[in-house]
């Protein structure tokens, strides 16, 4: 069943590589597809950032209510 240019022994080589990383696998909330584990590592500021663009969209919204 080998489809393309692939061989048997070019497809049994990439599957014996195993990527050993330090970084969490899975899920932060086990049933949530969303955040991953390493979220709060890959973005240590999005609490911070999340925080400002609340204010701001805040403050624009009261202002148009004015």
């Amino acid at each position: 069943m080998s489809k393309g240019f692939a061989t048997d022994n070019l497809i049994s080589k990439k599957s014996k590589k195993k990527v050993i990383s330090n970084e969490p696998q899975g899920r932060l909330i086990s049933w949530s597809p969303w955040p991953p584990a390493n979220f709060q590592t890959r973005y240590p500021a999005f609490p911070f950032v999340l925080t400002i663009l609340i204010i701001v969209i805040g403050q624009w919204y009261l202002s148009l209510l004015r």
